[in-house]
């Protein structure tokens, strides 16, 4: 779910929606895996995550098995879970802290935190060999607005070039301050695109979030963004409300004590592709990873995040805010889930985008671009 046009200016006459294959073929997804995701800058979390030294989390990115750490001298990094030895993941368990180094449980190779490997057994009998020359691999990585983002790719593209129309963007929000205060995951029998063109377009709301729509009018707003890979914009917080909340009622402090006045009536709502939704409340935030698992199958992982003062308030009501985007969350997944059933039928053909479906037809765009069918 997010924002519309009060016009239709930039709706493209005779827009369509894509042939079912996209969805359904598991040479599709084979091909995104092989051209679309590894060059990519996929967002993998907080970096409030990884708070000390020697943190560490395990992400996959486009099929990859990552390390996400924060080295000994506070500086984050991600490495692939690989060992220069023989190849064997040098990490199982899925969060947790080193101690000092890294180890792979094979054959005892030993890596610092910032990727050097210092111990190597058995090998100082081979002739030429030099543990400065077996460092672990570096994915690329770059943060934010507090979040972390990583690009497996060998030369990536910049991320300053790539997110140029994200970069100060957003600031105002204080985002990177925020502190996560609830963490769901969600799996979803759908096709990943149709994960993104759900949260693209709030036609659907009347019909499928009566929460929604008691709050947010699904024809207000206007997107800021509306070509490229990173699209939306807002929504506006029907007189009666103060959030998007179960109560209408805000749960928590303003993200920031200065927030703009026009902020303080709004709801923004970004896709960045190819793996992050972002909604920005006036009260708190709310951020999606989207996984694609197969063709049909998608995994979602979402997090709500607080001002941190908001604490020390008698009144702050996560929950409230939490509760609200579960059930609408759940009600996107079953509709999506249906449209999957539905594109997967010998009889689906693509139906014509309306004007208020301006976004996920501009989404497809980007999408059919960067898979080279433009």
């Amino acid at each position: 779910m997010t924002t519309f046009h009060r016009t239709v200016s930039t709706y493209k006459d005779g827009a369509y929606t894509m042939p079912g294959e996209y969805y359904t073929s598991p040479a599709i997804f084979a091909e995104e895996s092989e051209r679309l995701f590894p060059r990519s800058w996929h967002c993998v979390g907080r970096s409030s995550a990884l708070a000390n030294a020697g943190d560490y989390v395990l992400r996959t990115v486009a099929g990859e098995s990552l390390i996400i750490l924060r080295d000994r001298g506070g500086e984050l990094r991600a490495f692939f879970n690989v060992c220069r030895h023989r190849g064997t993941r040098l990490c199982e368990v899925a969060k947790g802290q080193f101690s000092e180094t890294i180890q792979c449980p094979y054959h005892a190779w030993t890596y610092t935190t910032d990727g050097r490997l210092i111990g190597a057994p058995q090998m100082q009998d081979v002739a030429g060999f030099d543990k400065r020359d077996f460092p672990l691999h570096s994915a690329a990585l770059a943060e934010w607005e507090g979040f972390i983002f990583v690009n497996v790719a060998t030369e990536p593209e910049p991320f300053a070039e790539v997110f140029a129309p994200m970069l100060g963007r957003l600031t105002r929000f204080g985002l990177e301050q925020l502190t996560v205060g609830h963490s769901v995951t969600y799996e979803v029998a759908a096709n990943w695109k149709l994960v993104f063109q759900n949260y693209s377009e709030c036609l659907h709301c009347p019909m499928i979030h009566p929460e929604l729509t008691a709050v947010l009018p699904y024809q207000s707003g206007a997107n800021d963004l509306t070509e490229g890979p990173f699209l939306g914009g807002y929504m506006e917080i029907m007189a009666h409300a103060d959030s998007a909340t179960m109560s209408g009622r805000a749960c928590a402090r303003f993200l920031t004590p200065d927030m703009p006045l026009d902020d303080r009536r709004r709801a923004y709502y970004y896709s960045l592709m190819p793996n992050m939704l972002l909604s920005i409340h006036p009260d708190y935030a709310n951020y999606y990873v989207v996984t694609p698992l197969a063709a049909d199958r998608t995994r979602v992982e979402s997090e709500w995040m607080f001002n941190p003062d908001s604490t020390a308030d008698a009144s702050f009501n996560p929950d409230d805010a939490i509760r609200f985007w579960d059930v609408t969350n759940r009600q996107d997944w079953h509709i999506v889930e249906q449209s999957h059933l539905g594109i997967a039928s010998r009889r689906y053909t693509p139906g014509p985008y309306s004007p208020r479906e301006s976004i996920p037809a501009a989404w497809d765009r980007e999408y059919l671009r960067q898979m080279g069918r433009s």
